[in-house]
């Protein structure tokens, strides 16, 4: 027993331990489009998605007002445009932050200010003014005594690295790094803040689909990518290419500032030479980079690290200048319909959402007649038999009252099903039990998201029959 009880305490340990080294996922909201959705319908579709932090490009009085009091942590920018003045004009930087922070701030819960957004590409060439403007910027905000609360950052692209692999080799351009990466690492050192990072493995995988498998680009399971110069073994390029930000940044004596990614994604459409640009690789990218952040550890360089990474992005944006896939990076629609459905949360994943799955994305085949059904539902009453052959999802009792609630509550608020029926009242609250309820929900989103494999399980706490389910006179919808 002792040796029993001992076990059981180092696996809570590890656990606990797991969890405590887990990142964040936050979201990029940009606007370049005109059929979007107001600010305040944005705000309810981040509280509905579980999304507590997002990203802005710009300081937009509407949006900042929108997300007051929401308990969305937010960051903000200062365009491109602006480094100038605001490098040269301390007097700018005050009125800035007094009219775009102060005015918002605590109410609105700016966490981060991003003093332009990779700039060392910025074809008007305002490099020289980068760390200039970050430094007033933030003698601004210690003048309003918010410095302590509030960071300040500078996107850097990934193509400000001189060299990338082996990861071990990471170093930054060597024109940038006297004149601009040096003094803004010291900055970042000396204010506490990080180093934000733009990390797109999307871009390399289509620049070297011959030397880059498709499942490293992908988070899938793969034989990985061992360093020869330390052994570290690579499972994914996301994490390679972070290691290599964190190595060129040792090679400079700054290893000790922190990280984090301000923006990464994969298109689900792209033109015909950005090879991989698709709904079910969006799908499997970001869906799995949620898993490992929401669940795993730091890199293999720096694995007590926590990832906190920001999704890019929230919407297609129509109005986005270059190829198709600047303007099909969204997770959502315009009309806040779903391109493809992953989880963006912890209690999403131990709910059973399959992220990164496959073909999560594609129908299941529908059952010949002759295939051996699966079991009929036993719980609240029996089944009907089906006049064509169709595939319904329902709860498994034996899953437990615990597991089923959790998946029900996922269920019937970040997954969107239609739970309205099962409300005390409507046609299907009766049998008002726990197994009743949850297989109406589980199967409403089951038909929601047609039926595709990986969305009839919730962890074990549901699975597919081929008879109707019928409880009472409630009947369960095929599809909608």
């Amino acid at each position: 027993m002792a040796d029993f009880t001992t076990l059981t305490s180092l696996f809570l340990l590890l656990s606990l331990l797991s969890i405590a080294n887990s990142g964040s996922i936050g979201i990029n909201y940009g606007r370049i489009a005109n059929n979007l959705p107001t600010p305040s319908e944005v705000v309810q579709l981040l509280k509905s998605q579980g999304i507590h932090r997002v990203k802005l490009y710009d300081t937009d009085s509407a949006v900042l007002t929108a997300l007051s009091g929401s308990n969305i942590s937010v960051s903000v920018a200062l365009p491109n445009e602006q480094l100038s003045d605001a490098a040269s004009k301390q007097s700018f930087t005050d009125s800035w932050v007094q009219s775009n922070i102060v005015r918002y701030y605590p109410k609105t819960n700016i966490e981060s200010i991003a003093v332009g957004n990779e700039v060392f590409v910025d074809p008007n060439n305002t490099t020289k003014f980068l760390v200039p403007a970050m430094k007033n910027v933030y003698a601004s905000l210690v003048k309003y005594g918010v410095a302590s609360s509030i960071k300040v950052s500078s996107p850097v692209a990934l193509s400000a690295l001189q060299n990338s692999y082996p990861s071990s080799a990471g170093s930054f351009k060597t024109e940038l790094i006297e004149p601009v990466i040096k003094p803004m690492l010291s900055f970042l050192k000396q204010s506490g803040s990080f180093l934000a990072v733009n990390i797109y493995p999307f871009f390399a995988y289509v620049a070297n689909t011959d030397t880059i498998s498709l499942d490293y680009a992908l988070f899938r399971d793969n034989k990985g990518v061992t360093d020869p110069n330390n052994g570290l073994v690579y499972k994914s390029l996301f994490e390679a290419q972070i290691d290599a930000v964190y190595a060129a940044m040792k090679a400079l004596n700054f290893d000790d500032v922190k990280m984090e990614i301000t923006e990464t994604g994969w298109p689900s459409k792209g033109d015909e030479n950005e090879t991989g640009a698709s709904t079910e690789n969006a799908a499997a990218y970001n869906g799995n980079l949620v898993k490992r952040v929401l669940t795993g550890s730091g890199t293999p360089l720096k694995p007590d690290e926590p990832l906190n990474v920001y999704l890019f992005a929230l919407f297609n944006e129509n109005q986005k200048p270059g190829p198709v896939s600047e303007r099909n990076y969204g997770l959502f629609y315009p009309s806040k319909e779903k391109v493809y459905d992953i989880t963006l949360t912890l209690e999403g994943l131990e709910a059973g959402v399959n992220n990164g799955s496959k073909s999560q994305v594609v129908k299941i085949p529908v059952p010949s007649p002759s295939s051996s059904p699966s079991p009929a539902p036993v719980v609240g009453g029996g089944v009907e038999e089906s006049k064509v052959v169709n595939t319904w999802c329902v709860a498994n009792e034996k899953a437990g009252a615990e597991k089923l609630q959790a998946a029900l509550d996922y269920a019937c608020g970040e997954g969107g099903a239609d739970c309205r029926p099962i409300q005390p009242g409507a046609t299907c609250h009766n049998p008002d039990t726990l197994e009743a309820h949850a297989s109406y929900a589980f199967n409403s989103y089951y038909q929601k998201k047609a039926r595709g494999t990986g969305t009839c399980d919730f962890k074990g706490a549901a699975y597919v029959v081929t008879q109707h389910p019928k409880y009472g006179s409630c009947k369960f919808p095929t599809g909608y």
